[in-house]
């Protein structure tokens, strides 16, 4: 293969194409504001904030892996923060020994994993036993999530808990932020879990394929079932972060970031129809998004705009992979022909 197609080839890659959006990001917002944006306390912010709505686009890429889709996520990360919130109020408090308290910042993360577990295993019977599209089961489901965190708090925040629970969001290893590290983490572990794994060949054969998947004898709704608790247990994560940083926890906390997932996830080269998606596309889509973020923040943009941008950013990428994929099948027919 000579150096101009493997060239070619790096080029037209999804992910080429978002390093160089989000360098050009990058590169407009250190214009627009220098001072602001590449202030250290900025960059250390942003490393704080992104891995809250970053983990929920890493469940949403699994789901959309599948050809379906997850609207449940943050519902389960309110649910899985106000269990753990509740855990932690009723056991613990702000004057107890930094040992005891940990064993029970322990227990509530195990109880707000088991409550991502559980609202997975809902989802993904629902979808693969019950054959209800996944756009409605999750949609459902994520309302039902919601209520039992209202019905659990009366709508109002739980908070009071003891200092411990700070390591989560708002703590450093070795001069790097623990969300960030928890975000590489799950990244990482998703990303062998996609290309290392049968269970992650299943996952994009089906996608790719699902009756081709069936004829190979693939245990879909197993397979679908695990794609879905994998998922709620990112979500759990991605709740107990935001429980930390925010040091309470509500029924409503991160509404906006179900838009990001979704747009994350599409604008990381997910292929909304399932069967393609890397981690490393969906990776820098976060920085793109977060620099946007943070920029349109800094030249004082409204959040309602900020939602109008991120929204047209998701049409528009949808568009363009559409034509992408269109004129691909096209160039396949030719071949053939």
């Amino acid at each position: 293969m000579s150096n101009q197609t493997i060239m070619k080839n790096v080029t037209s890659a999804p992910e080429f194409r978002l390093l160089v959006i989000a360098i050009s990001v990058f590169v407009l917002m250190s214009v627009l504001s220098p001072d602001r944006f590449l202030s250290s306390q900025n960059l250390t912010s942003m490393a704080f904030q992104f891995p809250e709505f970053a983990i929920l686009a890493l469940a949403m890429t699994l789901a959309m892996m599948t050809g379906g889709i997850d609207l449940s996520v943050v519902g389960i990360a309110n649910l899985s923060a106000v269990v753990a919130a509740v855990i932690l109020t009723t056991f613990t408090d702000p004057a107890m020994p930094a040992a005891q308290s940990a064993l029970w910042l322990t227990l509530a993360v195990v109880a707000a994993l088991c409550v991502g577990a559980l609202a997975g295993v809902t989802n993904g019977a629902l979808i693969a036993f019950f054959g209800l599209p996944p756009i409605l089961a999750t949609v459902g489901s994520g309302l039902v999530f919601t209520g039992f965190a209202i019905a659990m708090t009366g709508g109002s925040a739980v908070m009071g808990f003891p200092g411990t629970v700070a390591l989560i969001g708002n703590a450093q290893i070795f001069g790097l932020p623990v969300p960030l590290i928890l975000f590489a983490i799950l990244a990482v572990v998703l990303h062998l879990i996609l290309t290392r794994t049968a269970f992650g060949l299943r996952v994009t054969m089906y996608g790719a394929n699902p009756l081709a998947a069936l004829y190979a004898a693939v245990d879909i709704n197993r397979m679908l079932l695990k794609v879905y608790v994998i998922a709620g247990m990112f979500s759990s994560v991605a709740g107990l972060i935001i429980m930390s940083r925010a040091n309470s926890a509500k029924a409503d906390y991160g509404s906006s970031y179900l838009l990001l997932a979704v747009l994350i996830a599409v604008l990381g080269g997910v292929n909304p129809y399932g069967g393609y998606g890397r981690v490393i596309g969906v990776v820098l889509a976060v920085l793109s998004m977060q620099f946007l973020s943070s920029g349109l923040n800094m030249l004082q943009v409204s959040n309602f705009a900020r939602e109008l941008i991120w929204g047209a950013l998701l049409i528009f990428v949808m568009v363009i992979n559409t034509q992408a994929l269109a004129s691909l099948r096209d160039g396949f027919g030719k071949t053939v022909k």
